[in-house]
């Protein structure tokens, strides 16, 4: 991932974005071209703090048969991402842009065993369970013994270890103070949730710059 200085989140703020999206797109080399899937998964750590992102995928997806070990996968989360027009800056002479979040995670892959997948449907669920709070959490305890098996014997349980982690929080660091607001303010008056969203997150790098729009609500 191309990260300029000024974009680059450390370690631990690229790790907790990408557990806190819980969603993203797996890719690994077939030896010919790249095979992705989107899928749900969620991080988990050794006791040496090597972090494991661990997911499932249909049986016949031809990412399985990749999942040996050998060979680097990649898992490319993305969070909210807004064009930015250069009407929108007080200085003259700048550029369209977009702005986003997104975190990459490499490693290698390797294929669950019976248990270890049983475990690994029921921690996902209850990861994304808790989003829908306070509705009681589904478990697969409420499936039928015959269709959990049938449904387990559909999908193969696949597990990361992250050897790196790379990350780009492009929110506009890099402009003055009066270009930083102007487009934030702009981004916020936006019809669509990404662009709000952007917004939200740039308002939150230099927050004294919006204190008064704050007192005034």
């Amino acid at each position: 991932m191309y990260t300029p200085p000024a974009f680059k989140p450390d370690r631990a703020a690229c790790l907790s974005f990408a557990e806190a999206r819980g969603f993203g797109t797996v890719c690994a080399f077939d030896g010919r071209k790249p095979v992705a899937s989107l899928l749900p998964f969620y991080l988990s750590y050794r006791g040496d703090g090597t972090p494991i992102a661990a997911f499932h995928l249909a049986r016949h997806n031809p990412l399985v048969s990749l999942a040996g070990g050998a060979s680097s996968w990649l898992l490319a989360v993305a969070g909210a991402e807004t064009y930015v027009s250069p009407d929108w800056y007080v200085s003259p002479d700048q550029v369209p842009t977009w702005l986003y979040e997104a975190v990459h995670l490499t490693g290698p892959v390797r294929r669950m065993s019976d248990d270890e997948l049983s475990a690994q449907v029921d921690t996902l669920s209850a990861k994304f369970e808790t989003w829908l709070a306070p509705k009681r959490p589904w478990a697969s305890a409420k499936m039928t013994a015959a269709r959990l098996e049938a449904m387990k014997k559909a999908i193969v349980g696949l597990s990361m270890r992250v050897e790196e982690v790379e990350g780009s929080f492009k929110l506009n660091q890099h402009k003055s103070d009066a270009d930083h607001t102007a487009v934030a303010n702009a981004l916020a008056q936006q019809g669509d949730p990404a662009s709000r969203q952007i917004a939200g997150l740039m308002r939150a790098l230099r927050p004294q710059l919006f204190a008064n729009e704050a007192e005034q609500v």
